[in-house]
């Protein structure tokens, strides 16, 4: 007996017009049913964005009124505002605080997680433990302290208090590399130190390119909170207005400039423009960075 295998099935005879498109339209349905809490949501954070973008470009009797759509658009907004203030030093002066913050964290945050993930030594635990600790130590209790000593110092009124710290102990970024490094076998540490590295070597030229997507995560959180910490450079930088950052000035700006809503909106825009900039390009690997964060405790 013969058997014949692989035979093409016969094709499905089209569907009429009218089918074709009620099955279209069931599936459009269907999608947007499945997807209906992730649309609200980006509607929801999507929609105070547009309230800034339209207000930047409107004239300045139409911004904060009832009318929600410009009369006239006016984008010379976003060049008049250079003009009132000295955005470009301040954004310098932001760049400088959230790169080297997030720099001196990632150099202090990798050994320390590698230390707590891949080694063994006494006190292990309890050094974690004080790591999440200071997480939830509210930063008002230090505050006193850590102002007293930068004074002391005489580095009050520049960035140095805000960026210096970061070069030696960030809870957050201890915690999150440390939780990343877990979801990497030891397996390859062990065969790397077989092969003849010691723990230095094997943490830069293993763990590290493994580990790319959580330390880019981990950089991004720091970035993003530096670039828009307010705190931090109101007390150490409100006296030298050289040395503010964009989150300090916009503040200003909005008390110098109250009425004009239009231009305070198009400064917004502008500071908001390079962290959606970032996100965009960098968020494959932030959500990964993310994803595979705490599998393992």
């Amino acid at each position: 007996m013969i058997t014949i295998s692989g035979t093409a099935r016969p094709k499905q005879a089209s569907l009429p017009p009218r089918a074709r498109a009620r099955r279209n339209w069931d599936k459009r349905l269907y999608w947007i049913a499945t997807h209906a809490v992730g649309i609200a949501l980006g509607i929801v954070f999507v929609l105070p964005i547009v309230f800034v973008v339209l207000t930047a470009v409107m004239k300045s009797d139409q911004a904060m009124s009832s009318s929600l759509w410009p009369s006239e658009w006016h984008f010379e907004n976003f060049v008049e505002v250079f003009k009132k203030a000295p955005l470009l030093e301040y954004f310098g002066n932001s760049l400088i605080y959230s790169l080297l913050a997030t720099v001196g964290a990632l150099l202090s945050a990798i050994p320390a997680a590698y230390a707590l993930s891949k080694l063994k030594w006494r006190g292990q635990n309890l050094f974690f433990l004080l790591t999440v600790s200071a997480m939830m130590l509210p930063p008002q209790v230090t505050i006193v302290p850590l102002y007293d000593l930068w004074v002391r110092l005489g580095f009050t009124g520049t960035l140095v208090p805000l960026i210096a710290p970061y070069f030696f102990f960030d809870a957050f970024s201890i915690f999150l590399l440390r939780q990343f490094f877990l979801t990497i076998p030891k397996d390859y540490i062990e065969a790397a130190k077989i092969d003849g590295c010691n723990e230095f070597q094997a943490m830069i030229r293993v763990l590290i390119p493994m580990a790319k997507p959580g330390i880019a995560a981990t950089g991004m959180f720091c970035f993003l909170f530096t670039w828009n910490d307010y705190f931090g450079p109101l007390l150490y930088t409100g006296e030298n207005q050289d040395h503010w950052p964009l989150s300090l000035a916009i503040a200003s700006f909005r008390g110098m400039h109250h009425v004009e809503w239009n231009l305070t909106m198009a400064a917004t825009a502008l500071i908001m423009a390079p962290v959606i900039v970032l996100f965009v390009f960098a968020q494959k690997s932030f959500v990964k960075g993310i994803t595979f964060t705490g599998v393992k405790g």
